[in-house]
């Protein structure tokens, strides 16, 4: 095996190839989509499904002398009457995506 010095000119195929023979291969080779601008698709945002979402946090609902306390995940929310508390409740199991979303407004503003 030859060993080759770094410092060594390196015969290179290009210079064997004519202009002409080159650009005949250059035609010759197929362009595979190249030559046109490159589809770009519209970003969408992502939204869960909706069963998706409801096993994201645990729902928990203590029953107090007055009302009641909803605990979603790590948020405790008190309620002074149970009837509105199942309302949220029932809101949030209908759409939980928009339900969601109103209640993490609230969290943030607070927070």
């Amino acid at each position: 095996m030859r060993e080759y010095d770094v410092n060594e000119p390196v015969e290179s195929r290009e210079e064997e190839i004519q202009p002409v023979e080159m650009k005949m291969r250059m035609e010759e080779l197929p362009m595979r989509g190249y030559d046109r601008e490159p589809e770009l698709k519209e970003l969408v945002d992502y939204k869960p499904k909706k069963q998706e979402l409801l096993r994201e946090f645990e729902i928990r609902i203590k029953f107090l002398s007055v009302g009641c306390l909803v605990s979603v995940g790590c948020k405790d929310i008190p309620f002074r009457d149970i009837k509105e508390a199942m309302d949220y409740i029932n809101k949030y199991v209908e759409n939980p995506y928009e339900e969601g979303m109103k209640w993490r407004e609230i969290f943030e503003s607070e927070g």
